[in-house]
């Protein structure tokens, strides 16, 4: 069932509802032998005039706390904070519309008095409240386990595009022979240190494919390849580049999009190390800000105008779509540019951990 279809299920619910009601009242006069049909219709009417007014503004007002539909006892504990609303507000909006229509029609609408009524009224509202804020509940949390299903459905299925373009452009030849090259020429020179990056190059390619149909994976694992990458880029450009690691180990256990900081990475060293002959000092940063996990990776002295085009590239559309595939609008991904130069890539992605 679509939002839509679900949104327009729900509001012929609603209309049923207060008709049933309406019907319902009418028969009762018909049955005691009273005239004037229009004043059940006035009173349920009012009711639902009034209950829909409220409910709209308690849903307006609560919507904020959707994200904690998987926590139940919070969810219904914040919409209990309208409970109040509901007694103190119910009684005089509906009665005012009583009281309005039946002095339009040159009549006096009577009741029990004030006590009483806020009494009866109130007890009617709160079962009213309970119902409705268990029916919301379960239909938001359809909603979410259908909206969840979608998104793990295309995010399987970018991660499959996105391992196979990655793997793609790792096995390059330019990425390849750059990397074989500098292995090669340390051989004679170096051979533990030419050995080291033979050894990290294959693991790169090897977890590459080791992250299967997996959406997600533990920071530390999506370090480990993003540490084997800088390394091989870093002996390449060994005279231009320092690259500074700043990991909150708290946060390595949170998940991450596989294969989703190295094309970040791989930006810089395209953009700006190969570009510049002066030394570019590159920065990778996780932390958590609140419940976010923020990626940060920069360099020192880049121009935003040079990664521009980037943003438009197969690697970071597939990443943005991959990202709102898995978690909507609660994750992102930024270009900015720093001052007095310098670009940085900011990824925030939730981060339960």
């Amino acid at each position: 069932m679509t939002s839509r279809r679900a949104f327009l299920a729900v509001i012929a619910a609603w209309l049923l509802f207060w008709a049933l009601m309406i019907v319902t009242a009418v028969f009762d006069m018909l049955r005691d032998g009273e005239s004037g049909l229009w004043k059940p219709v006035l009173w349920e009417g009012s009711s639902a005039i009034t209950a829909t007014t409220l409910l709209l503004l308690q849903r307006r007002a609560t919507r904020r706390y959707d994200h904690l539909l998987g926590q139940p006892l919070r969810w219904f504990g914040r919409q209990l904070l309208w409970a109040p609303v509901y007694w103190a507000a119910f009684v005089p909006m509906a009665f005012s519309i009583r009281h309005g229509v039946y002095a339009l029609m040159g009549d006096t609408y009577t009741h029990s008095g004030w006590p009483e009524t806020f009494l009866y009224e109130d007890i009617k509202i709160s079962v009213f409240f309970g119902i409705f804020v268990v029916i919301q509940f379960g239909l938001l949390s359809y909603r979410a386990l259908m909206e969840e299903k979608v998104r793990a459905e295309q995010a399987a299925t970018l991660l499959r595009q996105a391992q196979l373009q990655q793997l793609t452009q790792q096995m390059q030849p330019h990425f390849l022979f750059n990397a074989l090259n500098t292995i090669s020429s340390l051989i004679h020179t170096d051979a533990d240190r030419a050995d080291t990056l033979l050894v990290r190059l294959s693991d790169m390619l090897r977890a590459s494919l080791d992250h299967g149909d997996r959406q997600q994976a533990p920071l530390a694992e999506e370090l480990k390849l993003l540490r084997g990458y800088e390394q091989l880029m870093s002996e390449r450009f060994a005279d231009r580049v320092q690259v500074a690691w700043h990991i909150d180990d708290a946060v390595l256990a949170c998940l991450v999009p596989p294969m989703s900081m190295q094309p970040l990475l791989e930006n810089v060293f395209k953009h700006t190390v190969e570009r510049r002959r002066q030394p570019v000092r590159i920065t990778v940063a996780a932390l958590r800000d609140g419940n976010e996990l923020v990626l940060r990776i920069e360099d020192d002295c880049g121009r935003l105008a040079d990664t521009t085009a980037s943003c438009s590239g197969v690697g970071l559309r597939n990443l943005r779509a991959r990202l709102a595939a898995l978690h909507g609008e609660a994750a992102s991904l930024k270009l900015l540019q720093l001052e007095p130069a310098g670009v940085r890539a900011e990824m925030r992605l939730p981060c339960a951990c």
